[in-house]
């Protein structure tokens, strides 16, 4: 590659395909060797109250920024132009909903930061991996927020989508153009870096149950638990001890 440094090279190119056979090989390994690892490991149990806001906010919301994450990385300028969506209509929105999405995230994932650190039962469920994606996770979130509402919204803006997204999408088609990252500011870079970080440690920690999420979750009804509750003395009955119902989703 015509003016590309060693370090660029490794950086922006190797790198990026060691975390995507990472990825893709880790998964596999996975699969094959602890498929009864292949959850959330769910925390319910232990703490059931901040996981019932934390879970939801920080799901729905991750959703929305990959959605925007796919728009603005994937799909090419060209193509939103085509549509009759001007780049500078694109870049309002896209600051808007992305700030609108990363408020969400970062509220859900200082919630479930918060469980995991401060209730004893739900730390004690938390592998060392487990907490190095939480942290990387942390990170790229807080830098996506930092670009989001600082550069773009409030910021002078800055146009990722001749310049980032370019080396992101020529990564698979073997075409990275590692002079449009290297000159990218250094926060988007970081941001990048992190990124690539998450996707190494995605297969061996709790990350994975994003693949096996049944989406038929959301509308599935209740589930019926029944605890024992003692009788009043004067109540017929021969156990002394009666059924009360309680609806669970999980």
């Amino acid at each position: 590659m015509k003016g590309v440094t060693a370090p660029e090279l490794f950086w922006w190119v190797i790198l990026p395909y060691i975390a995507l056979a990472t990825f893709v090989i880790g998964h596999i390994w996975r699969y094959r060797y602890d498929q009864f690892g292949w959850t959330s490991r769910s925390t319910q149990l232990q703490e059931k109250r901040l996981l019932k806001w934390g879970s939801p906010l920080f799901h729905y919301a991750t959703f929305a920024a990959i959605g925007g994450h796919i728009i603005g990385i994937l799909i090419p300028e060209s193509w939103t132009a085509a549509i009759g969506i001007p780049e500078n209509i694109y870049r309002w929105f896209s600051a808007t909903a992305g700030t609108a999405a990363a408020i969400g995230v970062i509220i859900g994932v200082i919630i479930l930061a918060s469980r995991r650190m401060f209730v004893a039962r739900v730390r004690a469920t938390t592998s060392p991996v487990d907490w190095l994606a939480l942290i990387l996770l942390a990170i790229v979130i807080i830098i996506g927020i930092v670009e989001t509402v600082g550069v773009n919204l409030l910021g002078s803006g800055y146009n990722y989508r001749q310049s980032v997204s370019l080396w992101f999408r020529g990564l698979f088609v073997g075409n990275p153009d590692v002079n449009a990252i290297a000159h990218a500011p250094l926060l988007y870079q970081i941001h990048a870096t992190a990124a690539w970080a998450v996707i190494m440690v995605w297969p061996f920690s709790r990350l994975v149950h994003a693949w096996s999420y049944p989406v038929w979750y959301l509308w599935r009804p209740f589930l019926v638990y029944r605890t024992r509750k003692a009788q009043r003395p004067n109540e017929p009955g021969t156990s002394g001890r009666r059924w009360r119902r309680i609806g669970v989703r999980y």
